[in-house]
């Protein structure tokens, strides 16, 4: 009853006042049986004006109109809201039911959905927010790994900042770098040299050199942490290079306390040629075994575009014996260019060097450049299966037989005529 009360009020004020107000009247308003007078006072002079009077049809239109207006406005935020949430409701259901529908949804994106002209456009709908939640869900997901990760590496760095401040482990590492280094020492005066050809600045990029420095570095230390390390000679080496100025970058002052040889002679001048051997993975002769009278050489390159024979080229030019891995007799390898990093170099060579077992040297080839090792070599496997496509094409039979007898006679026998 009361709502009615208001509501009566809102129509009178919005209607029935603009169209007194229209005809010169003011707000005292007086029904009549048919009629309806207003009486208009205006403070003219201390007198009042008679009242005027109204048609009641038109003032039924004006209310009319008036009535419409207010009660669409207050039907019309309730219808919204119901189909809202009739909306929700249903997306609970269907969510319920275990279809993709996201948890949480706007009024917009509530709007959007039922302004949808089909149901598979309002699946679709539901199918896209819902993937969205999904990837802003994974989104925070990896954030707060990645924070968790990061806090757990700085209290491991804390915690091992604090062990080397400890007396114990300070002690020891200058314990352990007096050893290396003593080792080191040793090496120059009777241990065998390891030659690195600095002589490819020119072929190589800024870049290039720069990653060429860098694993030079890694095997410089993995040498002097070794055993039986090597006696390592910088030939061909210039100051103010920039090999020079990469170096001073990476080692700064310990640069020149370094238990190498450097020197800007040429490796031809310094050992006997016979005694020198040039590693290339271009070379046409398969290192068998290592030598430990031998003088290794490896180029000091990191060649991105790989080309071919520039290594060998210049040992050929200097009249040097050159060597290759054995990689295709020990490894079935998968794709890629046979070039190894220099650290992997380094790290074979002083396997070599330490146990002489090719299988536990070449562990140091990148597992993604090959697929296993081999039991026979893997000439002889081609060799087999060059004889059996033969057999299948039925061209020589006879000989292909007695090969396969000869090489194989326990599991081949030949047919007796």
């Amino acid at each position: 009853m009361q709502s009615a009360n208001v509501l009566l009020r809102r129509i009178v004020r919005s209607s029935v006042l603009p169209f007194a107000t229209q005809h010169g009247m003011k707000k005292d308003l007086f029904p009549l049986s048919r009629t309806l007078s207003l009486s208009l006072c205006l403070k003219q002079d201390k007198s009042c004006e008679p009242s005027e009077k109204l048609d009641l049809d038109e003032w039924k239109k004006v209310m009319k109109s008036g009535l419409q207006e207010e009660v669409s406005e207050m039907v019309s935020e309730p219808k919204e809201l119901s189909s809202l949430g009739a909306a929700r409701e249903t997306l609970e259901m269907w969510r319920l039911a275990g279809r993709a529908v996201p948890e949480n949804m706007s009024e917009e994106q509530l709007k959007t959905f039922m302004e949808c002209p089909s149901k598979s456009a309002k699946k679709k709908y539901l199918k896209y927010l819902h993937l969205k939640e999904l990837y802003k869900k994974n989104d925070k997901r990896k954030m707060d790994e990645k924070r968790e990760r990061r806090l757990e590496a700085q209290d491991q760095d804390s915690k091992t900042e604090e062990a080397k401040k400890s007396p114990f482990v300070c002690l020891w590492s200058r314990t352990m770098d007096k050893a290396y280094n003593w080792r080191a020492a040793q090496s120059m005066i009777f241990g065998q040299p390891l030659v690195f050809d600095m002589s490819y600045e020119k072929d190589m990029s800024v870049r290039e050199v720069s990653n060429t420095v860098r694993q030079i570095v890694m095997s410089e230390s993995s040498n002097r942490r070794s055993v039986d390390p090597f006696h390592i000679h910088f030939c061909n080496f210039k100051d103010d290079s920039l090999y020079h100025r990469e170096f001073i970058k990476n080692y700064r002052e310990a640069w020149d306390k370094l238990l190498i040889t450097v020197t800007d002679q040429c490796y031809t001048e310094i050992f006997p040629k016979d005694k020198l051997i040039y590693l290339t993975a271009d070379s046409p002769k398969v290192m068998k075994a290592f030598d430990h009278d031998k003088i290794y050489i490896v180029g000091s390159m990191v060649d991105r575009s790989i080309k071919r024979g520039v290594s060998l080229a210049r040992a050929k030019r200097l009249g040097l014996e050159t060597a290759a891995l054995p990689l295709d007799k020990y490894l079935l390898w998968n794709t890629g260019a046979k070039n190894l990093t220099l650290d992997q170099m380094m790290h074979i060579l002083l396997t070599l060097k330490d146990t002489a077992d090719w299988k536990k040297a070449l562990e140091f080839v990148p597992k993604r450049k090959y697929c296993d090792f081999v039991n026979k070599p893997v000439k002889e496997l081609k060799k087999t299966l060059d004889l059996i496509s033969m057999l299948k094409l039925g061209k020589g039979r006879e000989k292909v037989e007695k090969q396969f007898a000869k090489n194989y006679p326990k599991r081949y026998k030949l047919k007796q005529k």
